[in-house]
């Protein structure tokens, strides 16, 4: 008989489904066997692990055992757990009480994990109770883990150490719960305190550290500590590279990018064969400023899913490769995988990045229609974002007071930014007052506003916003840039900061460079300076910029022609920006630099974001028998045909001299002119044309990613 249970539990072990497992049932039946408790707590184990709804048929095998031993009964306890809600198992358990029938500690360890998903500490704190009242329990191992994990979710840490220091036996298990629980609440000294007394360190253990440093922002803890988990021999799983993949990517040096990638192949995960961790090694090199190498891993992928083509899509978005973007979102829709929501978020970043706004427009009035995906507030907040940076601000307002749901910090963070962008008090107040509600300790919204009234000279009102500031105790985060030296080593430099050991020969090599610069035409933008004070105070403060000293130290530091990349915590202030182009330009250097926005390229005089800024700041105005405004990018040759009776050129040219009618002639035609091309020599990003006249227009490329726009337009 004996034999006859072992092979019927081999059965149910190896069923697939609810038809195999009836089959089974049928032999126990037929065999006498139905009474078993043993047997039937198998069945119901399987049926559990299967999805199976305890009602009815679980619940009947159950209800036909006379005399249900505590396993049987732990069964269809667990089984009811998994089900929610938990009024039925501890039902079942306080009958099991009632008919005399004692727990287990599998009984316990069922029910406290049932409380630590649906995160029912008070139910939990009674079984707790029960542990102890019934005698024995408390002191069992396994149910004393169950209890500190279920402490830790519910997030009663306090209770969780309670537990543990009163365990009598304790495994890393005990001792891990705590630390993730801890990482999670963002106590790393806490955390790394119980790590170092853990007697004996696993693959776990190293683990919940590793992604304890990067789930906080601190990458640079959770490299070292890999690399000492190397150090120690330990084993390397797909969950601890996915942790120091992150902290890789939020670093974003090439050098540590690298050695994750070899160490991750080494071990038997490499991106080729692994679809988790190519996915991640495609969002570490984008967010490392190498879309390229992101790029290569993603096409010798051999498994790709949506979470792969959506780290792509949002790798060609944030380094404003748009068209790019859009094409793989066209492949990936020919492959019959269907996008999420990151997908979206990544076209309508890529967009946003380069001012497609009509392109946006279609996106997000047809992911719903067309893929099935509801647009969430993080969806709205980039249609915010793309019609705030076009220029379209009372539109994105009113998009935003016409959400569906609540707009969230994003949302409103979105508009203020595009306020700052076109310089538009009015509305920056309306976004500025729902952000100080929902977000009240957010310093950057205020610092922001700060800069849009300074921007409008608004004295008293940058006043009045940095007195709140004071009032509610808000320090300003300061900037802070870090670059790769020239062994891939990580140099930090804060704003003002004259501690690096090299800080003379940086100040130097930056005066050299500012000095060739304002040879080629550069004067620095005070605009940038938020402060009422001197043009002479405020050049040295822009001289002090930690992006400036940045790069000056990598131009010092590494071989000529090699890239620098640079990341900043905050995003980079046009005059800094100006700067980054004309370096890249002057010293035949490629510069990337990531802020809290997006990726910067700069190459040649020109930044990969150029195009967007000349289409929003590059207004070609044409005046005739219809009024028409056509915005067109700045690097695009503008062919206009028709006969133009007044033309001028106003503001700054490229070459830094000031415009003169002569200027406006050798730019452009007679009025008599058919054809009128503008080339690169044309107008600078702060030049306006105006002609009058009849005209057309037409851009000539096919490459650009924004179309020229011709629209009717009254009042001119």
């Amino acid at each position: 008989m004996q034999l006859l249970e072992s092979q019927l539990i081999s059965l149910l072990h190896h069923c697939t489904n609810l038809n195999h497992i009836k089959r089974v049932h049928a032999q126990i039946i037929r065999h006498g066997l139905h009474q078993s408790s043993f047997l039937l707590a198998k069945l119901i184990r399987t049926l559990t692990k299967l999805n199976a709804p305890m009602d009815p048929y679980p619940r009947l095998a159950f209800q036909q055992v006379k005399q249900p031993n505590p396993f049987l009964w732990t069964s269809l306890i667990r089984g009811y757990s998994f089900q929610r809600p938990l009024n039925e198992s501890i039902l079942l358990y306080n009958s099991m009480r009632r008919v005399g029938t004692g727990p287990v500690s599998f009984t316990f360890t069922a029910l406290l994990k049932a409380c630590a998903a649906t995160l029912d500490a008070d139910l939990g704190r009674q079984i707790h109770g029960q542990t102890i009242t019934i005698g024995g329990f408390a002191s069992d191992l396994y149910v004393g883990n169950t209890m500190i994990d279920m402490y830790v979710k519910c997030g009663f840490l306090d209770c969780g150490r309670k537990v543990f220091d009163e365990m009598p036996d304790r495994d890393v298990i005990s001792w891990t719960s705590l630390i993730v629980g801890y990482a999670r609440r963002g106590d790393m000294d806490l955390a790394g305190g119980l790590f170092d007394e853990l007697p004996l360190k696993d693959m776990v253990a190293w683990t919940a550290m590793v992604t304890g440093f990067a789930q906080n922002a601190r990458p640079r803890e959770a490299l070292c500590f890999f690399d000492r988990m190397q150090d120690a021999g330990i084993e390397t799983d797909e969950v601890t590279l996915i942790g120091v993949i992150s902290a890789c990517a939020q670093l974003g040096a090439t050098k540590y990018a690298n050695w994750v990638r070899h160490v991750a192949e080494k071990s038997g995960y490499g991106p080729t064969n692994n679809v988790v961790i190519g996915s991640a090694l495609v969002d570490m090199y984008s967010k490392c400023g190498s879309v390229d190498e992101a790029f290569k891993v993603f096409d010798n992928m051999r498994e790709r899913n949506v979470f792969s083509y959506s780290s792509m899509i949002v790798g060609f978005a944030m380094h404003g490769r748009a068209n790019a973007a859009v094409q793989l979102f066209h492949e990936m829709v020919k492959t019959d995988i269907r996008p999420n929501g990151v997908t979206f978020i990544g076209v309508l970043t890529a967009c946003s990045h380069v001012g497609m706004v009509e392109h946006g427009r279609h996106w997000f009035a047809t992911m719903e229609k067309s893929y099935g995906v509801t647009p969430t507030a993080d969806h709205y907040a980039c249609m915010v974002d793309l019609l705030g940076r076009g220029g379209c601000l009372e539109e994105a307002l009113e998009l935003v007071r016409t959400m569906p749901m609540d707009p969230h910090g994003g949302v409103w963070g979105a508009l203020l930014g595009a306020c700052r962008i076109h310089a538009n008090p009015d509305v920056a107040e309306i976004a500025a007052v729902h952000l100080f509600e929902l977000e009240p300790n957010g310093i950057g919204n205020y610092i922001l506003l700060s800069n849009i009234y300074a921007s409008a000279r608004r004295w008293d009102d940058v006043a009045r916003v940095r007195k709140l500031m004071r009032e509610k105790g808000l320090k300003k985060n300061p900037g802070s840039s870090w670059v790769e030296g020239k062994k891939g080593e990580i140099h930090e430099f804060f704003a003002g900061d004259v501690t690096h050991v090299k800080s003379r020969e940086i100040r130097q090599a930056l005066e050299d460079l500012v000095n060739k610069l304002q040879l080629h035409g550069y004067k620095p933008n005070l605009s940038c300076v938020p402060y009422d004070v001197s043009d002479e105070d405020k050049k040295r403060i822009l001289m002090t910029h930690s992006e400036k000293l940045a790069l000056a130290f990598g131009l010092l530091s590494t071989s000529a022609g090699c890239t620098i990349r640079i990341v900043k915590n905050l995003r980079i202030c046009e005059d800094c920006h100006s700067v980054m182009c004309g370096a890249s330009q002057i010293a035949g250097r490629e510069i990337v630099i990531r802020d809290n926005m997006r990726f910067h390229h700069f190459s040649d005089g020109k930044c990969s974001c150029a195009v967007y800024n000349s289409w929003c700041k590059f207004l070609l105005r044409i005046y005739g028998m219809t009024n028409h405004i056509a915005i067109l990018p700045l690097r695009e040759s503008v062919l206009l045909s028709g006969k133009f009776e007044r033309y001028e050129v106003r503001g700054g040219r490229k070459d830094g001299r000031t415009s003169q009618e002569s200027d406006a002639l050798l730019n452009l035609p007679p009025p008599s002119a058919n054809v009128l091309s503008l080339a690169r020599k044309g107008p600078s990003l702060d030049d306006l044309v105006t002609l009058s006249g009849e005209a057309k227009v037409q851009c000539p490329s096919q490459e650009s990613p924004i179309p020229s726009i011709l629209l009717q337009f009254s009042g001119l």
